[in-house]
């Protein structure tokens, strides 16, 4: 239980000062420090189909204004993490733009580093 309470621990810290703050800032040094290269993002946005490579999405961020340079609120929230042995699963919410979305990110500790390995995605009512 100590090591599940642990990885927990590391995973928030990701998700709370990497992911978030990355997503946030559009700092895609940041983020492409928590994802594992070969990650594919999946989901819908506005009802339409949503698929990506790792790079696709960087390169997206890249060009795009950061919600953190736009004046827009932007929130990220952990709703859960649920971890068994080297994998695990968040469910996190984020508001950004004018989008809500929630999230499900998988895991996997690559040489003792929580990395996201699949990125899930749909935009939600409020």
């Amino acid at each position: 239980m100590e090591n599940n309470q642990q990885d927990s621990a590391a995973i928030t810290d990701v998700l709370e000062n990497h992911y978030f703050k990355g997503i946030y800032e559009g700092d895609i040094n940041g983020l492409v420090n928590v994802y594992h290269s070969g990650t594919l993002l999946f989901g819908d946005v506005k009802g339409q189909p949503y698929a990506k490579t790792l790079d696709q999405y960087l390169e997206g961020v890249a060009h795009r204004q950061s919600p953190k340079d736009s004046g827009k609120s932007f929130k990220g929230t952990i709703i859960s993490i649920d971890v068994v042995n080297s994998i695990a699963v968040a469910k996190v919410h984020v508001k950004m733009y004018d989008f809500n979305y929630d999230e499900f990110l998988s895991f996997h500790k690559i040489d003792n580093r929580w990395l996201i390995v699949n990125k899930m995605i749909s935009d939600v009512a409020e």
